[in-house]
């Protein structure tokens, strides 16, 4: 399958790399790079990046935190993730554009789809960053939300797990890896590998997933030229 227009999601946690908070500096650099190498094939990228290094408005909320405002709070984090990627991709020659769901000029441009694409034709990078705007919404279903929107060809799902297993392969060994599984295969085995209204999207939509391990360097560029690395969720 080649891959014109992509919606890469990137776990806020992997930016932490080996610490416990926060980002990690080496880490963030070998995501710029991996992206720039990526982009100088021409591939336009869109991307979507968690915030759980910094703060997760679930988790608050189990913690006293108003859910609206723990979510809120969480939107920003993604905010300061996006503004720390852009500022890594600059520094290896690449340009991008940061794009929010909510206004905050001049931290980042209010997002559009329109916007997004003229930005992606020009060739530069669009970090589409504060979820969908509104709490109770996951990074996840940010990720589906814009890849839909900005007619991405496929959803990369960068995570610690090489694909999508059986079962938890963190805490299950006898897990097994699928190549490829279906969206309703998703649903009927509870796999988690996304929440299910960000799964919904992409199955009503026709957008397909790839899941795969995105802090090995140089998966992204494997698995965008097609080495069978990661798992293909499909309609």
């Amino acid at each position: 399958m080649q891959f014109n227009r992509i919606l890469l999601k990137l776990s806020g946690e992997s930016l932490m790399g080996d610490k416990q908070y926060g980002i990690d500096e080496k880490r963030l650099q070998e995501y710029a790079e991996q992206i720039h190498e990526v982009a100088q094939t021409g591939v336009q990228i869109g991307i979507v990046i968690g915030g759980g290094n910094i703060f997760r408005g679930l988790s608050g909320a189990t913690k006293g935190f108003d859910r609206v405002k723990g979510d809120q709070m969480g939107m920003l984090a993604t905010v300061i993730n996006s503004l720390a990627l852009s500022s890594a991709l600059i520094a290896v020659g690449q340009k991008n554009r940061v794009f929010t769901a909510v206004r905050m000029e001049p931290v980042g441009e209010l997002y559009s789809k329109w916007k997004a694409i003229e930005s992606l034709e020009r060739g530069e990078i669009a970090i589409l960053a504060a979820g969908t705007g509104n709490p109770f919404f996951t990074t996840d279903t940010a990720s589906a939300l814009r890849g839909i929107e900005i007619e991405a060809d496929a959803m990369f799902k960068g995570t610690r797990v090489d694909g999508v297993y059986t079962a938890d392969p963190e805490k299950d060994p006898t897990a097994t890896k699928f190549q490829t599984i279906t969206f309703d295969e998703v649903y009927s085995r509870g796999l988690k590998v996304m929440d299910l209204t960000a799964t919904t999207l992409c199955k009503e939509n026709n957008l397909p997933i790839v899941v795969f391990d995105m802090d090995s360097y140089g998966n992204l560029k494997k698995v965008i030229e097609g080495e069978d690395i990661g798992t293909l969720v499909h309609v």
